[in-house]
């Protein structure tokens, strides 16, 4: 998503509405720290950052960081994996929570998959009608998959 758009996100309703009737315990956004070098690029893309991590506090929701890595003026995000992975590994073996909602088509995530349904946690995928992945659909216990008339309904103004 863009990030007009995600400026415009409802994020406390979507959460919501993923939610359902279940009770809501925590939601979090993951995303790569924008680290500044002095670069015209990176205080463009740090002023952006700062935009979405207010309008996510807006909506009451909390943040986890990760970092971007630069290779050849590319910037890639590491380290999302491992914070979404250990904040599902804590919330199974702490017995927060009966069912983790994960919007996320990362497969790297699926050995965290494994232990929580082991645990006996229900993991919820949520993908992307557009694009879902075959192998977060197999790893998890149920599937919703959103279309982008459904995601849009979320976007403010």
């Amino acid at each position: 998503m863009k990030l007009n758009h995600l400026l415009k996100f409802n994020f406390r309703s979507f959460v919501s509405q993923l939610a359902g009737q279940d009770r809501l315990i925590s939601a979090c956004y993951y995303v790569g720290r924008i680290r500044q070098d002095g670069s015209k690029k990176t205080e463009q893309l740090f002023a952006a950052q700062q935009k979405l991590i207010a309008a996510l506090k807006k909506n009451g929701l909390r943040y986890s960081f990760g970092y971007l890595l630069k290779n050849h003026g590319v910037y890639h995000e590491k380290g999302v994996d491992v914070q979404i992975a250990t904040d599902l590994l804590v919330a199974a073996y702490e017995n927060t929570c009966d069912k983790i909602t994960q919007v996320s088509s990362d497969t790297d995530l699926a050995p965290a998959i494994k232990k929580a349904r082991e645990k006996k946690k229900r993991i919820e995928y949520i993908g992307f009608s557009h694009q879902p992945s075959v192998a977060m659909v197999s790893f998890c216990s149920s599937t919703r998959l959103l279309t982008k008339t459904e995601m849009e309904r979320f976007v403010t103004g």
